[in-house]
């Protein structure tokens, strides 16, 4: 259910604030620069009792700040106006009936009630029992008066600023997009991250300066649904979230600390989803998380406003075939996917139009990666690499990887924007590898082979941790091996799942890496 907001709300709540500390000057300075009152008490109790006293000043003086419809406000003016007369207080009674809101309304619509406020204002000897309406009694028309308005006050519980924030904080608590020392009221209640945060920083799941083994299991998330499952996964840039593609076609955005939905976003909230045709098979997303751009085995690309959920564009259809690989560039103007249709293309960010289409393979490209210095990287399950340059739309070197297997995943390491540069390449065999890209030379050589521990069975895709130092990768029987890159030896390894296992995903910016499996669980690693 979608609840809006009013802005004048916000305004009164902050009134309410004002008024409570005694800031009366700014109070007063707010309501003029924005036309919004308070409109609101702190007791009705107080009000109904001063209506029933006949105090008529104090009573005024509330009546204004309350919106009080028409009829009940000609109501109480005319019965005021009555006293006033009854006491021989003339000359106010006359004011209030002339020079009025309610008054004037009252002889437009009643002209009749009006002319006798008049005759009796104009009478020299009054009688106290025929002036009021009804022949009531004084006492009896003001507990009239009062019920009546009783029914229209609007009570303001006193600090309701406060009362939101903190029912906000506690809700932020809850969800886990906040711990206890470090909500922030203008942040949203995200904690802060920063590249100075030690290993043990309790408030940050996987935080650390420098790499580290993720070997232990801390959170899991289920994926909703009875055969419901991830295609794909990615951790985003904040180091708080993950993306999931699901077969069912849903994507959803979870929050790595606690293992739980983010309902911060409204639109989860409301499950309102963000959703494709088919399954999703691919996922990526800029710099700044702002846009995250998802790949179907319809062929289809759509980009979306990641904090609204709401659907930019859709490219359709990108390729012929699902789209099983994605990646944007450095300046976040250009998306690359790749396809069953053994196609690599680039399209525009923004517009979404293709930029240029690069043929070659001959099979499915399974990972597109961008090199830098105007170079694009494709591998295949045809088992080559190819390097492609972006302008010329030409492939300017292929290559077969070591294994000679299908190749499954690559990526650059970090500072490989020029020449030389490594590349980590999991193609299907039981070894990963590096390759050494300097100008028009290449080599390639094993991670690992001085191991004495050999996978028992072929890697099916890998991930590089936020500074590069180690690179991961799953097997076909459940494990997840850790290769460190400098020294190039194995790190560990950990059992993750007895079920198949489908992908993975490293945060680009702590120590997390998360797995997930056909049975429709995702396991989040951190470092012991």
């Amino acid at each position: 259910m979608s609840i809006e907001i009013e802005s004048e709300d916000v305004i009164r709540l902050v009134l309410q604030f004002l008024e409570e500390n005694s800031l009366d000057q700014t109070k007063s300075a707010l309501e003029q620069e924005t036309t919004v009152t308070l409109h609101s008490i702190t007791s009705k109790d107080a009000v109904l009792q001063n209506i029933q006293q006949g105090k008529w000043d104090i009573v005024l003086e509330q009546v204004i700040r309350l919106q009080v419809p028409p009829k009940q406000l000609m109501d109480l003016f005319e019965h005021i106006i009555l006293e006033l007369a009854e006491m021989n207080e003339l000359s106010a009674a006359r004011s209030l009936l002339r020079q009025t809101q309610p008054m004037y309304l009252l002889k437009q619509h009643q002209p009749e009630r009006y002319l006798h406020l008049e005759h009796v204002l104009s009478r020299t000897i009054l009688d106290a029992q025929d002036i009021y309406p009804g022949r009531l009694s004084k006492e009896k028309r003001r507990q009239v008066i009062a019920q009546t308005l009783a029914n229209e006050v609007t009570v303001a519980e006193p600090g309701r600023l406060l009362t939101l924030l903190d029912q906000g904080r506690k809700w932020q608590l809850d969800q886990g997009l906040c711990e206890g020392n470090s909500f922030d009221v203008f942040a949203g209640g995200q904690p802060l991250v920063t590249t100075s945060i030690s290993v043990d920083d309790p408030t940050v799941v996987g935080a650390s300066n420098q790499d580290q083994f993720t070997n232990e299991l801390y959170k899991t998330i289920k994926v909703p649904g009875g055969e419901m499952y991830a295609e794909c996964m990615l951790l985003l840039n904040d180091g708080q979230s993950l993306v999931t593609g699901s077969v069912d076609g849903l994507i959803e955005v979870w929050n790595v600390q606690k293992g739980k939905l983010r309902k911060d976003l409204r639109y989860q909230a409301e499950k309102k989803m963000m959703s494709m045709d088919e399954s999703v098979i691919s996922l990526a997303t800029t710099s700044d998380d702002d846009t995250l751009v998802s790949g179907a085995t319809n062929g289809k690309i759509s980009i979306w406003k990641l904090q609204s959920g709401l659907c930019k564009r859709r490219i359709t259809p990108a390729h012929s075939q699902g789209v099983t690989c994605l990646t944007i560039n450095a300046e976040d103007t250009e998306i690359a996917s790749g396809s069953y249709d053994q196609l690599v293309k680039l399209h525009n960010l923004k517009t979404g139009k293709l930029v240029v289409e690069l043929a070659g393979h001959t099979a499915v490209v399974n990972s597109v990666r961008y090199l830098g210095a105007g170079r694009l990287l494709s591998g295949s399950s045809d088992g080559t690499i190819k390097v492609w340059g972006n302008e010329s739309a030409t492939c300017l070197h292929t290559l077969n990887t070591l294994g000679n297997g299908p190749v499954q995943w690559l990526a650059p390491l970090p500072g490989s924007s020029q020449n030389p540069c490594r590349v980590i390449v999991c193609d299907k065999s039981k070894a990963l590898s590096v390759l050494l890209i300097n100008q028009d030379k290449f080599s390639q050589e094993y991670l690992g082979k001085n191991s004495k521990d050999v996978p028992s069975s072929d890697f099916m895709c890998a991930a590089l941790s936020s500074h590069g130092d180690l690179a991961y990768a799953l097997t076909d029987d459940g494990y997840m091996f850790c290769y460190n890159v400098l020294a190039g030896s194995l790190q560990g390894k950990v059992k993750v799942s007895d079920q198949e296992l489908v992908s993975m995903s490293s945060s680009p910016t702590s120590n997390i890496v998360v797995v997930n499996d056909v049975a429709g669980q995702a396991y989040l690693f951190k470092p012991a």
